[in-house]
């Protein structure tokens, strides 16, 4: 026998609140890459960072506006849609990280590269099963629909 327990969404005004939090920090983080203090300014980062700055912007312009999407209406299909759009964008820009690789970490004894190799590739994995998981969502939710 399987039990089912309905889980309760939160507040209206909380997930836009959520919703408008989630918009202002894919802002943010897109005029901390592209304008002050940029990304040059962080001292790991090569030369080679301009070839993925483009799909990491397309990953945080795909999260910003679905965020302010959300705010107007945020049905289960359409958070499903919109989850699947941000995880493509970023598997497509964490792909693009580990092919360019644009990191230095000459001079220490740590082994960075091998750590950040780890988690983009813990990365990637994890964005294909959330992919996975929001196409299932979104089949779902048309079913339910129908």
């Amino acid at each position: 026998m399987t039990i089912t327990e309905k889980t309760r969404r939160p507040s209206l005004r909380a997930r836009r609140t959520g919703y408008l939090v989630s918009a202002l920090i894919n802002a943010a983080l897109l005029i901390a890459v592209n304008g002050w203090p940029g990304w040059a300014a962080v001292p790991f980062l090569t030369a080679e960072t301009r070839l993925v700055v483009g799909v990491v912007d397309l990953s945080l312009v795909a999260g910003l506006v679905t965020s302010l999407v959300y705010v107007w209406s945020d049905p289960e299909w359409l958070r499903a849609l919109g989850g699947a759009v941000t995880t493509c964008a970023g598997l497509v820009a964490t792909v693009r990280i580990w092919q360019v690789f644009p990191f230095d970490f000459a001079g220490s004894s740590f082994d960075w590269p091998l750590t950040v190799r780890v988690l983009l590739a813990v990365g990637i994995a994890g964005a294909v099963i959330g992919l996975l998981v929001q196409l299932v969502t979104l089949a779902r939710s048309a079913l339910r629909r129908h």
